[in-house]
């Protein structure tokens, strides 16, 4: 059962979950979530049809119908849950992971996540202890649902006039090709397209933007076009990512900062901004003169977005390029995202000045990006990393409802356990290249004891 994880179900089909585990998930979603009525979709991956089917099959018996939209984006299905008033649905998908894996996606009403700690962990317990599929008397029907123009029309609402901008385009052979291009021929301006069929083998590089790997033929795009941005999609299109005219990667926290041009400046908006724990401290020193105030929270879906929808956020942002809205049911879009974003460029672009130019006005501080390490030992790990750093130099702010973030006065580290791969993670950030390599150096120590 690797399979379920605190966000979602995912894993290397057939091998950590299979078609039993996707009929057991259907079968025992409806009494979980106490609906009669479920919505599905899938991505591309060549394992999806029967993993759909399995599922299907599930539901049916269980005596709930389905409302089947087919082929769709992650954002897709929020926005039909929503929309539609589904109490239930699933996305089959594995995000940005390579082809053999796949997964599944659950929501409840208004698109909120359901994750292991509300309601996937429940599904989990009864399948390991073999709790009975007892089939209803009258099995559930199947209906087809067709979103896309609908989904399109709702994004339009976010576009800009892009027609001075010449725009690089990775969609990863995944999702954001059934409606990216029909959106963005209402743009204008000059749009290149790699990897833009849509192909579960993913034969353009794997759909996670976050390796650096993946963005290579993006920036070598970018350059050779001479483009004032790129942007890449992960394989569901919930998780959007940029690069700058010169092809620098953009890390993703900072373009939160960047969205205040849209929803504080803009719009006119003053309220609750969300950031997750690992995030830059530029962020909140760019935003809230704007008028924001920042709040940081867990990682990942299942977290971020009902803890929007508690504070009653405007939007907000994580460090692996989910961003959510008020606007879309408190969830994320990478593609309303990426709307919104070349709304600003475009305007930034009016006045003179470049994205790298407005990403150095918020990139103050030296970050070492999200490091690895492959443990057994993990929470061992982050106390003694923990310890020490805090023995060493006294705090200035603490939080410990991820792993840990500590705050220092010319630096920070957040550590913390992943919650999908087997990884502790460490991130830093410095006022100084040096003091930053001397912190992360000290931390590889630690951490290297415990392997």
């Amino acid at each position: 059962m690797g399979a379920f994880h605190a966000y979602d179900i995912r894993g290397i089909y057939n091998v950590d979950f299979d078609r039993e585990t996707a009929y057991k998930v259907g079968f025992f979603l409806p009494h979980l979530l106490e609906t009669d009525k479920v919505l599905v979709g899938r991505d591309a991956r060549l394992s999806s049809p029967q993993i759909r089917d399995a599922l299907v099959e599930g539901i049916t018996d269980a005596g709930a119908s389905v409302t089947d939209i087919g082929l769709a984006t992650t954002p897709m299905v929020y926005y039909a849950t929503a929309s539609y008033g589904f109490k239930a649905s699933v996305q089959i998908t594995a995000s940005h992971n390579p082809k053999e894996y796949n997964g599944m996606k659950v929501s409840t009403s208004n698109a909120l996540p359901v994750g292991k700690e509300n309601g996937l962990g429940l599904i989990e317990e009864w399948i390991k202890s073999g709790k009975e599929c007892r089939k209803e008397k009258q099995k559930g029907n199947v209906e087809f649902l067709d979103i896309r123009a609908g989904y399109i029309a709702f994004q339009m609402k976010y576009l800009k006039d892009c027609s001075s901008l010449k725009i690089g385009m990775d969609l990863s052979n995944g999702m954001a090709a059934l409606v990216i291009k029909d959106i963005m021929k209402q743009a204008g301006g000059e749009i290149s397209y790699i990897f833009d069929t849509i192909d579960g083998t993913f034969p353009g590089h794997d759909p996670n933007p976050l390796v650096a790997a993946n963005i290579v033929k993006l920036q070598e795009l970018v350059i050779q076009q001479k483009c004032d941005i790129g942007v890449i999609y992960d394989g569901d299109a919930d998780r959007v990512m940029f690069t700058d005219e010169t092809g620098r990667f953009i890390s993703p926290d900072l373009m939160i900062a960047l969205m205040g041009h849209y929803w504080l400046e803009e719009k006119g908006l003053r309220g609750k901004v969300l950031q997750d724990i690992r995030s830059s401290k530029a962020v909140g020193e760019y935003l809230e003169p704007m008028g924001a105030k920042m709040e940081t929270w867990k990682v990942g879906r299942a977290f971020a977005a009902r803890k929007l929808r508690e504070i009653e956020g405007i939007y907000g942002g994580e460090l692996a390029g989910h961003y959510y809205f008020r606007d879309f049911f408190y969830s994320d879009s990478g593609i309303m995202a990426s709307l919104i974003i070349l709304g600003i460029v475009s305007r930034l672009k009016a006045d003179g000045i470049k994205l790298s130019q407005a990403i150095a006005k918020i990139e103050k501080y030296r970050n070492s990006g999200e490091i690895n390490f492959r443990i057994e030992q993990k929470e061992q790990a982050m106390e003694a990393v923990c310890n020490y750093f805090k023995n060493e130099e006294q705090p200035t702010a603490f939080m410990d409802f991820d792993g840990y973030r500590v705050e220092f006065r010319q630096w920070w580290f957040n550590i913390r356990p992943s919650n999908t791969e087997p990884y502790l993670r460490f991130i830093a950030e410095a006022t100084t290249t040096e003091l930053l390599e001397q912190k992360v150096e000290k931390a590889r120590e630690i951490i290297s004891e415990f392997r």
